[in-house]
């Protein structure tokens, strides 16, 4: 199969299947989504979501706080991975918003990379959740489902590379949806250790799945646990 044809079946899937796919973090504003997608690093979104709610109670804008220390923070997000150094970041983050901002998050690229903590999958999930943006975040689920598709190639061996090389072949209209798709994909169908291929809709386009290239496709959506 042709990585044409790879894509045009699986984006024709994802489209019919989840025409609204968005991030599963819980947020009431562009900066507590900023501050969410900074704790799930090598965290998942279920645990960011159990402690964000007291977290943003208490600390709602970038004004809030900035005037904490990061040992008030740690305190409410201590089940995190890594608290201590994400407490340090989100109190700098939200004093930089401040200083530099009025408050606001900015949505340019390079802006959103000087911030404290935050790095190119970070900031891809603020340009394209946030604004709307053409920008793939690649974490481990969409690096790990894009070769195990197909859609790129063994040489992307980088996030880097692999957001290069699907921004090249998606569209630019589902390219903010695309992340979306590949990570619940990975996250609840394309599994790390296990993958569900029995009861994957797009196992006949799916290079590492060449068993079932005959089956067919798009009949069963990804179930969410």
């Amino acid at each position: 199969m042709k990585k044409k044809e790879r894509y045009e079946g699986t984006l024709n899937y994802f489209r019919k299947a989840m025409p609204a796919a968005d991030t599963e973090l819980e947020f009431g504003s562009v900066f507590q989504l900023l501050v969410a997608v900074m704790l799930s690093a090598q965290c998942t979104d279920k645990r960011v979501n159990q402690v964000t709610p007291e977290l943003f109670r208490h600390y709602p804008t970038p004004q809030a706080m900035s005037v904490a220390t990061p040992e008030e923070l740690a305190g409410y997000i201590g089940s995190v991975s890594y608290p201590n150094a994400k407490a340090s970041h989100l109190v700098s983050m939200s004093q930089m918003l401040v200083k530099q901002y009025k408050g606001e998050v900015p949505g340019d690229m390079d802006a959103l990379l000087a911030l404290p903590g935050v790095g190119r999958k970070t900031a891809n999930v603020i340009q394209s959740v946030a604004f709307g943006k053409a920008a793939m975040a690649v974490d481990t689920h969409v690096y790990r489902v894009s070769h195990r598709i197909g859609l790129v190639s063994q040489k992307a061996d980088t996030p880097l590379k692999v957001e290069r090389e699907l921004v090249r072949n998606i569209p630019q209209t589902d390219i903010p949806r695309a992340h979306h798709w590949l990570l619940l994909h990975g996250r609840y169908v394309c599994t790390s250790r296990k993958p569900h291929c029995e009861k994957c809709p797009i196992a006949c386009y799916c290079a590492a799945h060449r068993s079932t290239a005959s089956a067919s496709c798009g009949e069963t959506p990804p179930r969410r646990g």
